[in-house]
């Protein structure tokens, strides 16, 4: 705890915490003015460092790149293994595991040692690696490295402690599991097959102990021989040469027989009375074609034959299809008697597996189920049932149904919302699931005290919306809204409406939701916003429309300064302003013939239409088309329900929509924002050339512009249909931020002087698509692109991104413009708005590139989250010379003052930079120094690290707010940071988060009462009533990338400044509350995730987290309330994080247990006869052949043990290592007890039958002892 006083007396702009305003009586801007009379301010700050730690909760979603299954018939837990080595352990709903290899090699095989609580993997570096199951967060306790061979196959017999491991070579080794230490005992591939074959059999592909006797092992090579070794007499029983290549191998639970998949589509069994032939081989798929040949089908990959004690025995397979039948989808085939069902799977199956109810291969396996993986999903189907039904997955297995493109995060949401949305969803959900119950059913799991209402909601790129219930660590799908269906569908045509029918035109930017009066709206890649509201009852309703025209029509650049000791103010009218057009319209009204451009990306709804029970669209606002350009993609958006009022911002400008009277309030370029408070230079704009110079200019080729040596800009556009993720290094500087290119002097001062023409930065902030400026001097280094995402990428989301067509990024022809320099075009006509939405899921750069000399592609990259061409100043990093000619003049860095930092850095490289809306916010504050009482106000930050304040006059009486207008314009306050502006909050004197006032959930369609259900009821937290005894005012928060600084207004003066970072930037903050109070966190483009006191702004917490391998993390990344926070860890999984100390302390009680003390179950009695002629298989003594004193020491060489890296979980484990012994003992005693309980009735049993038998033994005796022999 913490106890400050600060004075604010005195402040003027030469401190490092000055700002610029302007007073209320029109004195010029930026006049540096004092606080009137001092005011104390004390505040207790209660956070400390001990109350935050860094570390992952739980991952939800699909396991990216499956490669491996495993089940545990006893414990019943599922294991899932990928590609980037992580392993997925399930259980019923609740208990869900993630481990992650260190190595991250792809996980090839997994092995349960069923009931014993642990887990065997192997990986594809050819470890093995042996996890402790017994504890909430699984850790490896062995791992074994093979150095010379490879592995290809494990196998690890019921309650046997050897892990059969066959290897690339053909040979199999012996691998204790116990102590992890390699066997002496090895079958070599020379050894098992006959000293006349002449060729090598392959890989081992197949493992297996006969049922009939464990000491007969069944091994299968790749080329098609099988081998029955005999572990006792270490020789060969026989040996069977196949001519098609084996893939899998399956027994008859009585081991007289086998089936195996070939890689010609067939199936081949066999009997082990006769093994120079299969007695069967069978096409299933494979069809008798007019010449009587069979037609060529596909490998059978798996197969496996389960026998049931009721009836025919099961055959499941997957593939086996005929070639000839094109574009049919991956299949499943069950064969159980005559019937063939053919499964057809959505996605290609990587591994399937029969749940049986016995784990014993020598009994009747019954098999009940089985659990199909395939590369986008996980089904269980239903063998019980003749239909083969699917169980209903109670896992959130569908996240990735579309590809996700943004997310948002809600704690604390109000406890009715859930329910609500859940009972509204559950109406929609898909029927003809299995009745039974989901069958994967292992673990523990119970509601932990430490729960609340949370809420995530993810994004698509088909237009949808998911709610999930993210409560106590786990996910639940409540609700799906589709917001395509405001919209009519495109229909295909010629010319700019043929460009406009786009693979995903209704893709989501970004959501604002307010779950206290549940209004939603949405930003789509269209340009588009929808407004929702929530109602329980259907209803028939018309959508309104409103277009905006949020073109810039005024030159709002940065202007070199005439006097670089002063550049920031000058006169209000240095600058000459075109006013912008508005453009609303009705929902019938359409436009002019004339004016073709005047046009949305979409067509609205014009009719009545039936909503069903939940969010229902009220409103949808579209930017237009204007001269021959696309709308820019909307970058920032607030919505304020007691207000009434939606704000939303591009590149161009703000606009403000009353959606209550449907109305556009304000409509305004950035540059018009200022006033007369602009404390910039800006150039006035020079007459527009004709469309066809600038398509010209536009489809011009790289050799224009560059030479042979300079290096081309290259996008990573990936297809949203194809989630692939192929990650590669980026060998980058992450540690530029865009916000700080250097640039030459001589550019500065006079721009004619350019050697060659400069490229400009065009990006869209929350666009999906990413843009690469790759400033290198000297040949040598490429940015490429696969060639299969080689695509027209010139013109991607509406921008620019090739080096050619970056020039057309502002709307102007570039062509010389006197001493003022080129100007360049912001796109050529003709081209589509938008080519194809990247998901967040997508977000993957390819930059094989170096260190040397290229730090502004890392920067561009990672910028292009914040803003369209945003360029801020640096508050203590001023400009350095660059060039793109060789001839440059050398790097020249010097310190300089706030005021001039940022002049000839935004002014030199590109003459059209835009001004973009970055970060809106409603609220009760005060926009003027002078005002005494807080106002319904907009706070708006820009690109530039401004921030503008715009009061509102909202009529407060029901009546007059749905009749009168409400009023609005520009202030003339401007507070100013270093980078752009991310985030902006507010405080109470009292250091309390201050909440904008919102309006209570009223159902506008409820049918009781219509009058009073009309009736707004508003809750307005104003900042001079949250604690009177400080007087009026309040904190502000201000965030960008580079600086946090917390204002007081009304004086507008800067309390405290804290520089995040100098070496990177912030990519994500949010004022949060935890620990009953409240704190800035920030996510920083190097992987840093910290957190900072308020309003002091000390740091608390600065972890290197996550280094920014792809930018679907820095897009996805958000933070909530009680110390939580997510990102999108891969295509298609959820990540979720805390960085509070009480939530990791709690986190081992909200976690489920994976391993359950459950008795193994005793195998079937096999009879007398059985017992007798069945062989000796319980008499196999593994440790008389495998141990070290028969088989002597595996070689070091060939495989080196590694002992288990003990982590925090694993210290624990060893410090309650005596508690958990005592408690399995504990266990035990009780079995022991037990079973000798059951002994002792089976003796008594035993015994009182042996008095029965003896009783009529002595009967019949005494009854036969007088009868001759031949009366018997």
């Amino acid at each position: 705890m913490k106890k400050f006083r600060k004075v604010l007396d005195g402040l003027t702009t030469s401190s490092p915490g000055g700002t610029i305003g302007s007073p209320s009586g029109g004195s010029a801007a930026g006049t540096p003015t004092a606080t009137p009379t001092p005011k104390e301010i004390d505040i207790q700050e209660t956070l400390v460092s001990e109350n935050f730690q860094l570390c992952k909760t739980v991952r939800h979603g699909f396991p990216y790149q499956p490669t491996a299954l495993a089940f545990d018939p006893v414990q019943k837990i599922l294991a899932i293994g990928s590609r980037t080595g992580g392993v997925r352990i399930l259980g019923r709903p609740g208990v869900d595991c993630y481990c992650q290899h260190e190595s991250g090699a792809a996980v090839l095989q997994l092995q349960f040692l069923i009931n014993e609580g642990a887990l065997v993997t192997a990986c594809a570096d050819d470890t093995l690696h042996l996890w402790n199951l017994r504890q909430r967060r699984p850790a490896v306790l062995h791992s074994l490295k093979f150095n010379r061979e490879r592995i290809t196959f494990c196998h690890l017999p019921f309650q046997s402690k050897w892990l059969y491991v066959g290897t690339e070579r053909g040979n199999t080794h012996i691998v204790n599991i116990e102590s992890f230490i390699l066997s002496g005992y090895v079958i070599m591939w020379n050894k098992a097959i006959e000293l006349s074959t002449k060729t090598h059999p392959g890989p081992v592909v197949h493992l297996s102990d006969s049922p009939k006797d464990e000491g007969k092992l069944l091994i299968g090579f790749e080329s098609g021989t099988i081998v029955q070794w005999d572990l006792r007499l270490k020789k060969a029983d026989f040996r069977i040469y196949y001519d098609e290549a084996i893939h899998s191998v399956s027994w008859h639970h009585e081991g007289k027989q086998f089936m195996c998949s070939h890689s010609d589509g067939s199936l081949s069994m066999w009997n082990l009375r006769n093994t120079t032939k299969p007695f069967q081989v069978t096409f299933p798929h494979g069809k008798i074609q007019k010449d009587g040949r069979k037609e060529s089908c596909k490998p059978i990959l798996k197969v496996e034959y389960k026998t049931s004690r009721n009836s025919e025995p099961f055959f499941i397979f997957s593939g086996g299809l005929s070639y000839d039948k094109a574009g049919r989808r991956p299949t499943l085939t069950i064969m159980h008697g005559k019937a063939i069902t053919v499964l057809e799977m959505d996605y290609p199956i990587v591994e399937f597996m029969a749940l049986c109810e016995t784990p014993y291969n020598n009994e009747v396996q019954e098999p009940y189920a089985v659990v199909v993986l395939l590369e986008k999903d996980l089904i269980v189907v239903d063998l019980t049932q003749s239909n083969f039904p699917v169980f209903e997955n109670p896992y959130p297995m569908d996240i990735h149904e579309s590809p996700v493109t943004c997310t948002a995060y809600f704690a604390d949401c109000p406890p009715d919302i859930i329910p609500i949305l859940y009972s509204i969803g559950v109406k929609h959900k898909k029927t003809g699931y299995s009745q039974k119950e989901w069958p994967v059913g292992g673990g523990t799991w119970t509601l932990g005290s430490h729960t609340y209402p949370e809420i995530i909601i993810t994004g698509h790129a088909d237009g949808s919306i998911k709610f999930w219930d993210a409560s106590a660590i786990t996910l639940q799908m409540l609700y799906k809204l589709k917001t395509s269906k405001a919209f009519e569908k495109p229909k295909p045509s010629e010319g700019r409406a043929a460009d406009l029918v786009e693979d995903d035109p209704f893709a989501i930017q970004m959501v604002s939701w307010c779950p206290q009066s549940r209004i939603f709206c949405v930003v789509g890649i269209s340009a588009h916003i929808i407004l929702y509201r929530f109602s329980k009852y259907d209803a028939n309703t018309q959508i309104v429309s409103l277009e905006v025209r949020l073109q810039c029509e005024a030159e709002d650049v940065i202007s070199p300064s005439e006097n670089e000791n002063n550049p920031c103010f000058t006169e209000s009218g240095s600058h000459s302003p075109q006013p912008h057009h508005q453009h609303a319209a009705s929902p019938g009204s359409g436009t002019t013939e004339g004016n073709k451009d005047s046009n949305p990306c979409l067509k609205v709804k014009d009719r009545m239409v039936r909503v069903p029970p939940g969010y229902q669209a009220e409103l949808v606002v579209q930017l237009l088309w204007a001269d021959g350009e696309p709308p820019q993609q909307i970058t920032s958006l607030d919505i304020n329900s007691a207000y009434g009022l939606l704000a939303f911002g591009n590149c161009n400008g703000l606009a403000v929509v009353d959606y209550l009277q449907k109305t556009i309030l304000l409509c305004m370029s950035t540059l018009d924002l200022y006033g007369a408070a602009d404390p910039y230079q800006r150039l006035t704009r020079s007459p527009r050339r004709n469309r066809q110079s600038t398509s010209e200019f536009c489809m011009r080729g790289l050799s224009n512009l560059y030479s042979d040596s300079k290096k081309r800009i290259r996008t990573s556009y990936q297809s949203l249909t194809e989630l692939s993720d192929n990650q590669q290094s980026i060998d980058m500087d992450r540690s530029k931020s865009p916000t700080s290119v250097h640039y030459s002097t001589s550019l500065h001062n006079d721009p004619r002087v350019l050697p060659e023409p400069v490229v400009s930065l065009r990006a869209s902030h929350c666009s999906p698509v990413f843009y690469l400026l790759d400033n290198v001097k000297g040949p040598g280094r490429k940015l490429s692109l696969p060639t299969d995402l080689k695509t027209d990428l010139d013109h991607v989301n509406g921008h620019c991104t090739s080096p050619a067509s970056q020039s057309c990024s502002a709307g102007k022809p570039r062509v010389p413009m006197g001493p003022e320099g080129p100007r360049l075009t912001r796109r050529g006509p003709g081209r589509p708005p938008f080519r194809k939405a990247q998901s967040a899921a997508c977000m993957e750069i390819s930059l094989p590139v170096s260190h040397t000399e290229g730090y502004a592609s890392r920067r561009a990259m990672l910028h292009q989250l914040h803003g369209v061409a945003m360029y801020s100043h640096d508050e203590h990093h001023t400009t350095a010379p660059y060039c793109w000619s060789e001839r440059a003049a050398a790097t020249e860095s010097r310190e300089n003052s706030f005021s001039r930092s940022r002049s000839s850095s935004v002014s030199s490289i590109d003459r059209d930079t835009k001004e973009a809306i970055t970060t809106l916010q409603f609220g009760e504050s005060y926009a003027r120094k002078s005002d005494t009482l807080p106002t319904p106000c907009l706070w708006v930050g820009t690109s530039l690290g401004v921030v503008l304040l715009i009061p509102m006059s909202i009529p407060t009486d029901h009546e007059e707010r749905m009749e009168e207008p409400v009023t609005i314009g520009p202030s003339g306050t401007v507070l100013m940071l270093k980078g752009s502006v991310l985030r902006i909050s507010f405080l109470d004197f009292m250091g309390a988060l201050i909440q904008s006032p919102y309006e209570v959930w009223r159902d506008l369609n409820a049918h009781e009462d219509p009058d009073r259900m009309r009736r707004r009821k508003l809750v307005h937290i104003s900042p001079s009533s949250s604690h009177d005894t400080c007087g009026e005012g309040h904190l502000a928060v201000v965030c960008s990338e580079k600086q946090a600084k917390v204002f007081l207004m009304p004086s507008q003066s800067c309390l405290f400044v804290h520089n995040i970072t100098e070496s990177s930037f912030v990519l994500r903050a949010d004022v949060v509350s935890v620990c009953n109070s409240v704190c800035l966190a920030c996510f920083c483009a190097n992987g840093h995730v910290m957190t900072l006191s308020l309003p002091s702004l000390r740091p608390l917490l600065d972890v290197n987290y996550l280094p920014l391998a792809d930018m679907r993390i820095a897009r996805t990344f958000c933070f909530t309330h009680r110390g939580q926070a997510l990102y999108l860890s891969s295509p298609t999984e959820i990540q979720r994080i805390t960085y509070s100390q009480e939530m990791c302390d709690n986190l081992q009680e909200m976690l489920g247990e994976l391993f359950t003390p459950i008795e193994t179950p005793e195998a079937q009695n096999r009879g007398f006869l059985k017992g007798f002629f069945g062989g000796n298989s319980h008499n196999f003594d593994r440790e008389e052949l495998f141990g070290e004193a028969a088989a002597g020491k595996g070689s070091r060489s060939l495989a080196q043990h590694i002992p288990g890296q003990a982590g925090m979980e694993g210290m624990k484990v060893a410090a309650c290592g005596v508690v958990g012994d005592l408690a399995r003992a504990r266990i035990a005693l009780d079995e022991r007890g037990q079973r000798l309980g059951e002994l002792e009735e089976r003796t008594a049993l035993m015994m009182t039958s042996a008095e029965t038998f003896s009783k009529h033994a002595h009967e019949v005796m005494l009854k036969c002892k007088d009868k001759k022999w031949y009366q018997l």
